[in-house]
């Protein structure tokens, strides 16, 4: 069974150099961590994405660094399959009663271009905390053209190992305990 994700950060950089930390905002309607799990040992793979994440990003252009705080809802996770869903909220799984979120924190990192290509931080999932980095794939800041205020977005990934996180449900039948994690994310910029 699957096991979930988390998730993720961005940064920003439009042009001109900030002279201090600036804050920005998840766009909780752009931004879904999204995640694939092992189905009996590479029968298939099932997709999921939670729905509801918040959270900041402070970000510093002039010293190229920054700190993510997110915050994901482990209710909202979706397979777009409601079985499976109640399943993975389940005790077993992600026990969503007693651990309503689950939490990422972390700083970005290796910068290239004026642009971080990484993300070093830790997830909270069930209550447990471990390490968890971030490659980010892509990453642009710019005005939006719509309501005129700016916007950084990114796409990131990594993998995580469930039972690292007390999740072995299904693990006796061969089910895989690597989750790939597909994150993207925008936020906008808090004047």
């Amino acid at each position: 069974m699957p096991k979930v994700l988390i998730f993720i950060f961005f940064a920003g950089r439009v042009s001109g150099a900030s002279a201090e930390p600036v804050i920005y905002q998840i766009d909780p309607s752009h931004t879904f961590p999204s995640f694939e799990t092992d189905h009996f040992g590479g029968l298939s793979v099932w997709r999921g994405r939670f729905d509801r994440t918040t959270g900041t990003i402070i970000y510093d252009r002039r010293k190229e660094t920054g700190r993510v705080d997110l915050t994901v809802d482990a209710a909202s996770v979706d397979f777009g399959y409601q079985k499976l869903d109640e399943r993975v909220r389940g005790e077993q799984i992600l026990d969503v009663v007693r651990y309503p979120t689950a939490s990422y924190t972390g700083l970005l990192a290796n910068f290239k271009n004026g642009a971080p290509t990484e993300v070093h931080g830790q997830l909270t999932l069930r209550g447990i905390t471990q390490p968890l980095d971030l490659a980010i794939r892509s990453f642009k800041c710019m005005l939006n053209p719509m309501n005129k205020k700016e916007v950084c977005g990114a796409d990131a990934v990594g993998l995580l190992n469930r039972a690292q996180y007390g999740i072995t449900y299904d693990e006796t039948y061969g089910f895989k305990m690597e989750v790939n994690l597909l994150i993207q994310v925008e936020a906008v910029r808090v004047d």
